[in-house]
């Protein structure tokens, strides 16, 4: 597979996402003008969406794995999971508000964040070179978005992955907890939350929904960076993948998600 478009698409196509992010409106899906667009094209546009976000004085702090349980890759049509950058002025610690409309379709996600003691830079890591690198994880929400339309309002078609890819594989936010546990002292599996939203159960899962472990999420990810010469660095958060469903955000809600022994996570939307 290679890149069909040219510097002078992707420039455009970067734009009309950082002023969708910057209005909290919404654009066409990349693919309704470029169809036959490829999942390296999709990375290309991600590349320059996030160098201009450095540009801008933003910076890298970490990374975030999609499309992780098998059900969102058989309904995507793709076989791998995507990821996306995590950038400092999407992060908030738990018991933050935020605006509903600083976004235009919120969403929140359960997921276990990796923050890393050494860097992770191999073709061939494997999970207990994970293991070993991870400072400690703690629990965690991403709160993602769509900046092209999920559903195109006048023909109907949904985004596919490639439409999601270029919007930063749909990344907008992370929440993390307060709680940090060394990843060998628990089966990082059998890790559960209950996201109760305006006090009622709206999602339940189990951390094993991500690709059986979620471990290998990051093993994933390490290996598919490599491929683009980026190594994992010390310090950065890697969200693993979620395993709930989706849940909307809407003003004047409330989030508890509690993640048992690993403590819990609020969150509200004015």
């Amino acid at each position: 597979m290679a890149t069909t478009l040219t510097p002078g698409e992707i420039a455009a196509i970067v734009a009309d996402h950082e002023r969708a992010r910057a209005t909290a409106t919404p654009i066409r899906r990349v693919t309704h003008v470029h169809p036959d667009m490829t999942i390296d094209d999709a990375y290309a546009i991600q590349r320059a969406w996030v160098d201009l976000q450095v540009a801008g004085g933003s910076t890298i702090i970490g990374h975030k794995i999609g499309l992780t349980s098998r059900a969102m890759q058989q309904a995507m049509n793709i076989d791998e999971p995507d990821f996306g950058a995590l950038l400092d002025y999407m992060a908030v610690d738990t018991g933050a508000s935020l605006t509903a409309a600083d976004y235009v379709d919120p969403k929140l996600e359960v997921e276990l964040a990796f923050v890393l003691g050494d860097r992770i830079d191999s073709p061939d890591v494997t999970v207990a070179d994970v293991i070993a690198a991870t400072d400690y994880v703690t629990p965690a929400l991403e709160l993602i978005d769509a900046r092209s339309y999920r559903r195109d309002p006048d023909d109907g078609i949904t985004r596919t992955v490639c439409d999601t890819i270029s919007d930063n594989a749909a990344n907008a936010g992370v929440v993390t907890g307060a709680r940090r546990v060394e990843p060998g002292s628990i089966d990082l599996r059998w890790v559960a939350a209950i996201m109760k939203r305006n006090g009622i159960v709206e999602e339940t899962g189990v951390a094993a929904g991500v690709l059986g472990d979620p471990v290998l999420g990051i093993v994933w990810l390490a290996r598919r960076l490599h491929g683009f010469g980026v190594a994992l660095e010390p310090g950065q958060i890697i969200l693993a993948g979620s395993f709930t469903r989706p849940v909307d955000c809407r003003a004047g809600d409330e989030f508890h998600v509690d993640f048992g022994e690993l403590g819990v996570i609020t969150l509200d939307f004015r």
